[in-house]
């Protein structure tokens, strides 16, 4: 995920994942949370998904990279990528290895949502599952192998009025003959500081992830819309109890997604509802709960919790250049092509009914596979124009 400024809220649908679940490397070795990584969720600023700051841990063999943009003018490559997460990740091998020489702006919390996620088990290749970072961490040592470059900057502005298109980072402009926009969205929270403390300790944002790591336990989803019940029922394959609690009296979701719901005799719902705090010191062991009629406080014993509240896309920068939906979603006009020829979506971005790094990274393949037929096709028309002349 890369951050863009000038971020508004946008209800979606789209969630992270994290689970409260880290494995040791072997039968006798410590476990080691995030690949080595420590994450800091006390970090102040504007950084996606609430300040979230990564800084070196002991064991991962270096440090964090750091920005190295070019001070001798504009950076010039064929393609041009906006985000690191699987997507991005995956557009830059593929563009890498058909010698386009891929430069991506990773943003200044590189990796995506993934750097998040303690334990992965549905990527296809790792049997034993593997840490999000570490996964991430392979993605982007297989596409600098192939000599794409990085700068880990959020992006400022962008002109798509013509080619090459342009990126403006910390004051650096950056120019690809196309454009791949991977650039992901950012998860709503509760912005509950016992929320963001315990992230991936219990507190999770996406149920297709992570529910399996609360089989027979008693459980929480909070939300009110269609997302919120689909959740909810599918926790009920592994929670013995699901609790759903909304802060208003009616939902957003559909009559269908409702009357399910309610006929569900392992949910129960909890209409006018807040949830002020979650507590637990290492884990989620309750929720603190307050009647929003009459104001009134108590404490529910719970293992986990599930925010499925919303999502918004990272698109504010791209404003005004890409179509996007009611939701703020881009677009794509035919297979991963924007409306503006030589510039290709791919993953979360553009991406609200599956939300998965698997989806994601066979749309950043796509979209690397159409951004060098464009050149090719572009190469030829030219060529052919030169010589008409």
């Amino acid at each position: 995920m890369v951050q863009l400024r000038r971020q508004t809220d946008c209800d979606g649908d789209d969630r992270p994942t994290m689970t409260d679940q880290t494995k040791p490397d072997n039968g006798n070795a410590p476990a080691r949370p995030f690949a080595g990584l420590k994450i800091d969720f006390g970090a102040s600023g504007g950084a996606p998904l609430g300040g979230i700051a990564m800084v070196p841990a002991a064991g991962l063999g270096g440090s964090v990279p750091t920005p190295t943009p070019s001070t001798d003018g504009p950076v010039e490559t064929k393609v041009l990528i906006i985000g690191s997460g699987p997507a991005g990740l995956t557009a830059a091998i593929y563009a890498a290895r058909a010698n386009l020489e891929p430069f991506v702006i990773a943003g200044s919390t590189p990796g995506g949502q993934l750097m998040l996620t303690s334990d992965v088990e549905n990527y296809p290749g790792f049997p034993d599952g593997i840490e999000g970072p570490e996964l991430m961490a392979k993605f982007r040592a297989q596409a600098e192998r192939f000599g794409t470059r990085f700068v880990d900057l959020d992006v400022d502005r962008l002109d798509l009025s013509a080619r090459p298109f342009r990126a403006w980072a910390r004051g650096v402009e950056y120019r690809g003959e196309t454009l791949i926009v991977a650039t992901g969205a950012s998860a709503l929270w509760l912005n509950l500081e016992s929320e963001q403390r315990l992230r991936g300790r219990g507190v999770s944002a996406c149920a297709t992830c992570d529910g399996f790591f609360f089989r027979d336990r008693e459980i929480a989803v909070v939300g009110g819309g269609d997302a919120a019940m689909e959740e909810s029922n599918y926790l009920t394959r592994f929670a013995t109890k699901v609790h759903l609690f909304h802060r208003r009296d009616g939902f957003r979701a559909s009559k269908i997604m409702i009357d399910r719901t309610y006929g569900n005799p392992k949910i129960e719902v909890h209409t006018n509802t807040e949830i002020t705090e979650v507590v637990g010191d290492a884990k989620v062991e309750a929720l603190r709960l307050r009647d929003a009629r009459d104001g009134s406080e108590r404490t529910m014993p719970i293992d986990g919790l599930f925010i499925a509240i919303g999502h918004r896309p990272n698109t504010d920068v791209l404003r005004g250049w890409l179509d996007t939906d009611e939701k703020g979603y881009l677009i794509p006009h035919e297979h991963t092509a924007s409306r503006i020829p030589g510039v290709f979506i791919a993953g979360d971005v553009a991406d609200h009914r599956y939300r998965q790094a698997i989806t994601a990274a066979g749309d950043g393949c796509r979209a690397a596979i159409d951004a060098e037929r464009w050149l090719e096709e572009v190469g030829a028309s030219e060529t052919a124009a030169t010589a008409g002349h």
